[in-house]
């Protein structure tokens, strides 16, 4: 994936909103062994996650990377979502993902330029005003990590604090977050929250809390 050209850009204000809470959030099924201690470590402080996926998200990227899986074709899209801050906590939100038709193989994926108005249309559509906070991409039978190729692309085009990469594996169940972590990348801590905090986010469990 080539990084595009940016003609402008602004910077938007991180807002405070408590993440939503531990009730309504799950470990994904998916994680690997090796991350479910970083999982507990959090829920166990009672920390926040570095990030949360909505389970509509989740889903999409879970079935797109099965519905190619026996196959061994690779796929790939960008997350949408927000960044907020917490206690002094930034984290960020993935609410959507966005892909368009691929060039791929069982070992690289690359969006289909000819196609790149149908990825153009999913964003204008994604109904709120998204920041893309990541990407994700499968590896069919070959476990999750970040490739030579892969760190490369999250330096050239993911390389703020709140990016991550998703990587999944459809044919051994597997999902790990990472970041970089200085030439290299490191794996994240993320959970998975429902869709009522979608539309106004933060908003019921304010409400609930001032109730109570």
């Amino acid at each position: 994936m080539s990084a595009p050209k940016v003609i402008s850009e602004t910077k938007r204000e991180v807002k405070h909103n408590p993440p939503p809470p531990v009730t309504h959030t799950r470990k994904h099924y998916w994680l690997a062994e090796s991350s479910e201690e970083l999982y507990r470590s959090i829920v166990l402080s009672s920390g926040v996650f570095p990030v949360y996926i909505s389970k509509k998200a989740e889903q999409r990227i879970r079935n797109h990377a099965l519905n190619h899986g026996d196959d061994g074709i690779e796929v790939m899209g960008f997350l949408l979502g927000e960044v907020f801050e917490h206690m002094g906590t930034k984290y960020t939100v993935v609410r959507d993902v966005a892909t368009t038709t691929l060039e791929a193989s069982e070992v690289s994926v690359k969006f289909d330029k000819g196609n790149m108005g149908e990825l153009f249309d999913q964003l204008d559509g994604s109904g709120f005003d998204y920041m893309i906070v990541g990407w994700y991409h499968s590896h069919p039978g070959h476990s999750c990590f970040m490739s030579p190729t892969d760190i490369r692309t999250q330096k050239s085009m993911f390389s703020e604090g709140y990016h991550c990469a998703i990587v999944v594996d459809p044919l051994k169940s597997e999902i790990e977050a990472y970041t970089l972590d200085g030439d290299g990348y490191k794996p994240i801590p993320f959970t998975v929250y429902w869709e009522e905090y979608e539309d106004s986010y933060g908003k019921l469990y304010k409400k609930k809390r001032r109730k109570g």
